[in-house]
């Protein structure tokens, strides 16, 4: 069924890759190239204007003045082992050479770490035989979050300079070694500094969040039939079958590390990968996979989704971006995202006047009818053959009735749940009067009582008082009656 119809959304594997053709993916963010040979593009203006710029005063600059450009050259030096020093800490005196056993020592659990093991590479950065490497890290946290005012950029050449000095560390391992021990590595900086980098003020990504979330919310018009995207044929009681990959895209904000946000996102395209192997018997293309995910994205919309992708291309282990299966996961989840950012009609095969009465709310849409394979179908049928579609129709006529009478069934018991509620609600409020009146009669007795002891009180009774007293030689008594 999907084949025959016009896809509206293309792309091929050239389109991911690097403008320079490095083989490594490339990402909107850097304008089709790699991070690696974006920082390269970038940093190369800088050096020719540096060069420009020295080249000038040299040469429009009187001999007399080579002095001062000795001197101004020497404190630019200066500063820059100044700022070395801060992040690297004072250079120590030379020692002697450690021996072959200490290093192996060193480097022999980090060999046999597992990856996704971050409990045993802690306990081995704090042994004895990797002190060193510990004072590193705790010394480059220290001064990040000292400096943590530094402008985003500056903070991200920072921790990837970082990540480049502790490569070396390693490089008596293997590659993949290595590429596990920096997954952890990457893990615990990030961590720590999470609270500092992530949205930091110096950038505009709080702005940028808040309108691709208003973007995606203008477009929960969109249906999987627009996207082109393959579903199940299943029965419509059943839910969403990419809720699972919904699930996972909205998780990624609630991760710290680059790399386990990085994990969502590939969780979230391998069950997409798994609903489209369920839709057809032929692997899935990279067609429907990217359609498949903007639908996701759309979905989902997931919080603050700019930032955490910056925040990954920012801080991120570089092999984990440009290449290797979660590298080709998120060149997806950025052609995805400025797909989004530049929808328009005829990317949905819409004309200009229905896609601004649906940007405006004029016309309702279908995404609540998703569900239903038989209405998931919008090929133009050849002319004189009405076959297919009348019976489209009884099927689509059928369920509304069936809808339709479990509508009125879903009615009819919440109306007897409302009579029901009624009814014991009026019967707690007469076992309610009845003790109200219960105990308003025991306290009318009560009170009756207590009248009538303390009348009892007050009437007069005889009282006799004897009064003993000494009269004279003889002893008398006298009885006394009061009334």
């Amino acid at each position: 069924m999907w084949e025959e119809q016009q896809r509206g959304i293309r792309v091929t594997q050239a389109e991911l890759l690097c403008k320079d053709g490095c083989g490594f993916y490339g990402n909107s963010a850097w304008q089709g190239y790699c991070s690696k040979c974006w920082r390269e593009k970038t940093r190369k203006p800088e050096v020719d204007g540096r060069r420009d710029h020295g080249s000038q005063s040299i040469s429009g600059s009187p001999i007399t003045f080579s002095k001062f450009e000795d001197k101004k050259s020497a404190e630019a030096s200066r500063r820059t082992s100044t700022m070395k020093r801060l992040f690297w800490g004072t250079p120590s005196p030379p020692k002697r050479p450690e021996g072959s056993e200490g290093q192996l020592e060193a480097l022999q659990g980090f060999e046999t770490l597992e990856p996704g093991d971050f409990t045993s590479f802690l306990k081995l950065l704090r042994s004895p035989s990797s002190q060193r490497l510990q004072s590193r890290c705790s010394a480059f946290l220290n001064t990040m979050e000292a400096y943590h005012d530094l402008h985003v950029e500056k903070q991200s050449d920072l921790v990837q300079e970082f990540y480049q000095n502790i490569t070396l560390h390693f490089s008596s391992l293997s590659e993949a070694q290595i590429a596990h021990v920096m997954e952890h590595m990457e893990k615990l900086i990030m961590t720590r500094l999470h609270k500092w980098v992530f949205c930091h003020d110096s950038s505009d990504d709080e702005q940028r969040d808040l309108a691709l979330q208003r973007r995606i919310k203008s477009l929960n018009w969109v249906t999987p039939q627009m996207l082109r995207v393959p579903f199940p044929d299943e029965g419509p009681d059943v839910s969403d079958p990419y809720l699972h990959a919904i699930t996972a895209i909205i998780e990624m904000d609630a991760k710290r590390a680059p790399q386990d946000k990085l994990t969502c996102v590939s969780r979230c395209s391998q069950n997409v990968f798994q609903v489209l192997a369920s839709s057809s018997s032929k692997p899935a293309c990279a067609d429907d996979f990217l359609s498949a995910l903007i639908y996701v994205v759309l979905s989902a919309n997931p919080p603050r989704l700019h930032s955490n992708m910056q925040y990954i291309i920012r801080f991120g282990l570089p092999h984990s971006i440009r290449s290797g299966e979660t590298g080709y996961y998120f060149t997806n989840l950025s052609c995805s995202v400025a797909f989004i950012e530049k929808l328009d009609a005829a990317a949905l095969n819409l004309s200009p006047e229905e896609f601004q009465h649906f940007m405006q709310g004029r016309q309702q849409h279908a995404r609540n009818y998703a569900a239903i394979p038989a209405v998931c179908s919008e090929a133009p049928q050849p002319p004189g053959d009405n076959s297919g579609a009348q019976q489209r129709g009884q099927e689509v006529r059928a369920r509304l009735e069936e809808l339709k009478g479990r509508q009125e069934h879903v009615q009819q018991g919440a109306l007897s749940l409302q009579e029901q509620l009624q009814r014991w609600v009026r019967d707690v409020h007469l076992q309610l009067d009845r003790v109200c009146t219960a105990q308003r009669d025991d306290l009318t007795a009560t009170e009756v009582r207590a009248d009538d002891d303390a009348e009892e009180k007050d009437i007069p009774g005889y009282r006799e008082v004897l009064v003993f007293q000494e009269e004279g030689p003889d002893d008398a008594c006298r009885k006394e009656t009061d009334c």
